[in-house]
């Protein structure tokens, strides 16, 4: 060993070094299969190398012969040879260690390590500082004992994980279950269990038994939930809860009440004659509307019935096939009974809404051979008492004119037991509070139903009464529910079945509506005209306004735009009304300027446009007006000029608009200060009806 003593390594090379190495240590590196056998090898033979040397060491193996020819000068000769000294030009620890074979090559290494190793201590010990706190942690050691314990994901490739000579992936059969519902039969079931008991002598019948049972279960399952199909592709004797739920929120259908039958999905299973049925198919109801859907089965079990549904939405077909199939059960009419009045009435607000239902009944009664006869003002007492000489089954009148015929006693009420009040809340509006009462009040008592729990079980309501009568079935449809429609309500129906179509006093969805803010009579007209000549709305219009005198002023104004119009209000005479409305709906007349009288019954096919020329006083009052456009499903738009007179409504208008689905609140309507709460003070007295002597309401 040389007396001259080494310089000490580069420490900050020497920490380099080390990190590199244990950075690369820590990373993870994946090695092939073919790469791990050659290390194995290669490892292998470095082992058997080993241990030759070692017996050689050892003195276990003859000593080989050393070359002397032309082979010692190949590089793979004995170092001594090739150099030519033998074994004087050997260190002489390597000829000790040959000599005595007690120390050898990988001693001196070892020692020639630690001796690095303790210089590179001297040097961090002297530039450091000794260590204190070492932590013992190898991430070495840490990565060697769990990789020890790692499963190995690689494949053996003695591993046949395909089985082509199973017998029961010989015969595979189709899936037990696929996406849409339960697909398979008894006989694909039957196959696979007979293949396992071929495949598996000594366990194969059991899973095969296990099968089976398995497949049992899943078939009464799937029969039992009906999975993955929609209740439109179910027979009606496979709806369950559920889809009855789903069923309900498509159509915006909410119930209340005890003992509801579900709704009706189609005109077929509506449980309606076939009579009726064909009727139905010939006046051209393809599909029944949500009213109609939950109506008509309830109505059907004799239960008294409230319906809130928005205006435009079918009711008049809702009450009218209902009564119809109860009055087909009864006596026809006679001589002996045809002067005790009739089977049926119905009452609405207006001339216009009485006329259109009993043109509506005439469609399905009249072929059934039913009389309906309709009561309102503007006609003489006479011409309508002979009207009734031979009897009516259905009656369909305005309150003011019935009371009239009541008092002079040209009609009785002596075996009425079926009531509709359509547009309840409109007759409350129009100060119809006393007549409807009186109305009400002169019906029979004796066929009044329960107000108990029998007045929900349909068995006992469609019972017969003395041989001839049935129960009464009261029914009352709106399209909001103030108090006073909730306190007749109360009084005259027992124990009814509420149905809510939508949201009770929400404009449809079917209608866009928009505010402008136009102050003054002249800034509105000339706004008017510009949307009348945009041309994107084509006749019929409906312009609303709140006065009487305003509809021949802003008629006129109109035409002198160069269009046509004509004007509908509480001064025009039956005749005229009547006109009015044939000349808008044969296409004669482009707009029509109203009052509130025609916001609700007037049924005007394909209205484009409503345009509020005067907000309405109240959001109800508006809610029937823009429902003029956009019914039977069809889109309309409607458009409301505001002023400093409509801050109590602004409120309500807001909040009606931002629920719509497809209408969009003005940044001015929304930022507006009146627009941000409602109004404290009372709710505003409407005080346009004058009486209830025959004529309605007078706008």
């Amino acid at each position: 060993m040389s007396s001259t003593r080494k310089e000490p390594p580069d420490l900050a090379a020497l920490l380099r070094k080390r990190k590199a190495e244990e950075e690369l240590a820590s990373k993870p590196r994946f090695i092939p299969k073919k790469e791990r056998e050659r290390l194995e090898a290669e490892k292998k033979a470095k082992e058997e190398e080993e241990r030759k040397r070692k017996l050689v060491k050892n003195g276990t193996t003859p000593k080989q012969s050393i070359p002397t020819g032309p082979k010692a000068l190949r590089n793979d000769a004995p170092p001594e040879r090739v150099n030519g000294g033998g074994d004087r030009d050997r260190d002489p620890r390597d000829r000790g260690n040959r000599q005595g074979g007690k120390r050898g090559a990988g001693d001196e290494d070892d020692k020639r390590v630690k001796m690095e190793r303790n210089d590179e201590a001297e040097l961090r010990a002297k530039y450091m500082g000794p260590l204190v706190n070492q932590s013992t942690f190898s991430a070495k050691k840490k990565r060697r004992r769990t990789a020890a314990n790692k499963f190995n994901f690689d494949w053996d490739a003695d591993d046949d994980t395909s089985r082509p000579f199973d017998p029961i992936y010989a015969e595979r059969v189709e899936p037990l279950f696929r996406l849409g519902g339960y697909e398979t039969t008894d006989e694909l079931i039957q196959r696979k269990a007979e293949a396992i008991r071929r495949g598996d002598p000594e366990t194969g019948e059991q899973r095969a038994r296990e099968l089976l049972e398995q497949h049992e279960r899943a078939k009464k399952q799937a029969e039992r939930k009906n999975l993955g199909k929609h209740w439109s592709e179910k027979s009606l004797e496979d709806m369950k809860e559920r889809d009855w739920r789903i069923f309900k929120e498509n159509f915006g259908i909410a119930t209340k009440g005890g003992a509801i039958p579900n709704p009706m999905r189609s005109w077929q299973e509506s449980h309606l004659p076939r009579r009726l049925l064909n009727i139905v198919a010939d006046v051209g109801y393809d599909e029944p509307s949500p009213i109609q859907r939950a109506a008509i089965p309830i109505a059907l079990q004799a239960r008294d019935l409230i319906g809130v549904a928005v205006t435009g939405s079918g009711k008049t077909a809702a009450f009218l096939l209902p009564l119809l199939v109860y009055i087909s059960e009864l006596p026809p009419l006679a001589e002996y009974n045809k002067n005790d009045g009739p089977y049926a009435l119905i009452l609405a607000p207006t001339r216009e809404l009485v006329q259109q239902i009993e043109s509506e009944a005439r469609k399905f009664a009249t072929p059934l051979g039913f009389t309906v006869v309709s009561i309102v003002g503007g006609h003489s007492l006479e011409e309508q008492a002979f009207a009734l000489r031979n009897g009516a089954e259905i009656i369909v009148a305005t309150p003011g004119r019935l009371v009239d015929c009541l008092e002079r006693r040209l009609l009785v009420f002596t075996q009425c037991c079926y009531i509709i009040m359509d547009e309840a809340d409109r007759m409350i509006d129009q100060g119809f509070e006393e007549p409807l009462t009186k109305i009400l009040d002169a019906l029979p008592v004796g066929n009044e139903k329960p107000d108990t729990d029998d007045a929900e079980n349909p068995q006992i309501m469609s019972r017969y009464l003395g041989g001839k009568d049935r129960y009464r079935q009261t029914m009352m449809y709106t399209a909001t529910m103030p108090p006073l429609v909730e306190k007749i309500a109360k009084k005259y129906l027992r124990r009814p079945a509420i149905v809510t179509i939508g949201n009770a006093g929400e404009a449809v969805d079917t209608v866009e509506q928009r505010v402008e803010f136009v102050a003054g009579e002249d800034k509105r007209k000339r706004r008017l005209q510009e949307i009348l000549n945009s041309g994107q709305f084509k006749p019929p219009i409906i312009v609303f306004v709140n006065i009487k005198r305003n509809c021949d002023m802003v008629a006129r104004d109109i035409k002198g735009m160069g269009f046509s119009a004509v004007t509908l209000h509480g001064s025009k005479t039956q005749e005229q009304r009547e006109a009015a409305l044939a000349s808008l709906r044969n296409g004669q007349i482009d707009i029509l300027v109203a009052t509130d009288l025609a916001g609700r019954g007037i049924d005007v096919p394909d209205v484009s446009l409503v345009v509020n020329f005067n907000m309405a006083n109240n959001i109800e009052s508006y809610t029937h007006r823009i429902g003029r456009t956009g019914r039977a499903g069809k889109s309309g738009v409607a458009i409301t000029f505001l002023g400093p007179e409509d801050n109590d409504v602004l409120y309500d208008l807001k909040q009606i608009i931002s629920k719509s689905t497809i209408s969009k609140v003005p940044d001015e309507l929304r930022r507006h200060e009146a627009a941000q709460s409602k109004p404290q003070r009372g709710a505003k007295k409407i005080e346009d009806s004058s009486g209830f002597g025959g004529k309605g309401g007078q706008w």
